[in-house]
């Protein structure tokens, strides 16, 4: 008799350990399907004008992560510079059916092609980190208020300097570097001090190729006191030319990203300041974006996230050795 109870009680708990297992089985079935397996997983695709740039390298991990929190996948391509090849590109990604695109276009004129395309076959897409211009316009323009970047550097050198000979290294295809030096001539003019643009490098935003455009500003042999660079790539690169020539002596050299690398030279004392962005808060802004068009929500059309000049002073808030 006392065997026979054992065995029922032991059938009893076996049997409750089953039909609790079987609850947390159906109920996480349940959440999966509410919460997650309601749909098929999206295929994102982005595309950046080089990745041989630490912040676009690190704006795209954000996105990434972002995306496959949501249990969706991202696909990534590098055009190193060509909007001929990012345009195919684009094409490749639509042929593998992706569902959304984030573009950073390498020419926001000429990127128009491959956008036209993606229109015909109802891919939306987000422009990131700089404008796209022509007739497909995009979900909307993620970027940095890169005027106020821009602003903000020429504040600077008006605090310090009330008259400096000035170099200008950026790209003029790029929209973002166009508002970043838009914003810092416009600022210096409204001044009404004696400021004059020595010497100009309109093409450049990698660090190697401003090396040598700053050593041929330096082989001219002309008096300088500031140093503006469109990005950070770009002031390290004059920095490192300056350096190798043995004329740093007291020049004010200032980037715009905020990266750990231009952070550093700030902390050194070696550039004067960065004009931080913040590419958490622009692939944040992004993804929920796109998530919400595609759930049918509105979208705005432009998403504009603030900057911060970082110097020497407001470095301890910082880490140095890592992106805002």
């Amino acid at each position: 008799m006392l065997n026979r109870r054992k065995k029922n009680a032991a059938y009893s708990a076996l049997l409750l350990v089953v039909s609790v297992f079987i609850s947390i089985v159906i109920l996480v079935v349940w959440l999966k399907n509410v919460f997650i397996l309601d749909r098929k997983p999206l295929l994102f695709g982005s595309t950046y004008m080089t990745m041989d740039n630490q912040y676009f390298e690190v704006l795209n991990a954000f996105i990434e992560n972002y995306v496959e929190v949501n249990g969706d996948r991202l696909i990534t391509r590098d055009p190193a510079s060509s909007q001929i090849k990012q345009n195919e590109q684009i094409l490749d990604m639509l042929n593998l059916g992706v569902d959304f695109i984030f573009v950073n276009p390498v020419d926001g004129h000429n990127v128009e092609p491959a956008l036209k395309e993606c229109k015909r076959r109802g891919i939306p897409f987000i422009a990131v980190d700089t404008e796209i211009y022509g007739e497909t316009n995009p979900v909307s323009t993620v970027i940095s208020d890169n005027y106020e970047a821009g602003v903000l550097i020429a504040k600077d050198v008006v605090s310090k300097c009330q008259k400096a000979r000035i170099v200008v290294l950026y790209d003029n295809k790029i929209s973002s570097t166009c508002s970043r030096f838009n914003g810092f001539k416009e600022t210096l003019d409204a001044s009404g001090f004696p400021y004059d643009i020595v010497y100009t490098a309109s093409g450049t935003t990698l660090l190697h190729e401003t090396m040598v455009e700053m050593q041929k500003f330096l082989d001219l042999h002309i008096d300088f006191d500031v140093v503006f660079g469109g990005n950070d790539p770009t002031a390290l690169g004059a920095l490192a030319a300056m350096q190798n020539n043995d004329v740093l002596s007291g020049q004010l050299v200032y980037g715009i990203d905020g990266s750990p690398s231009g952070k550093a030279k700030v902390s050194q004392g070696l550039m004067e300041a960065t004009a931080a962005q913040y590419p958490s808060e622009i692939a944040f802004e992004a993804v929920s974006a796109a998530y919400r068009y595609l759930d049918g929500q509105s979208v705005k059309d432009s998403i504009i996230v603030p900057v911060k000049l970082i110097t020497k002073d407001t470095l301890d808030a910082l880490t140095v050795m890592s992106w805002q």
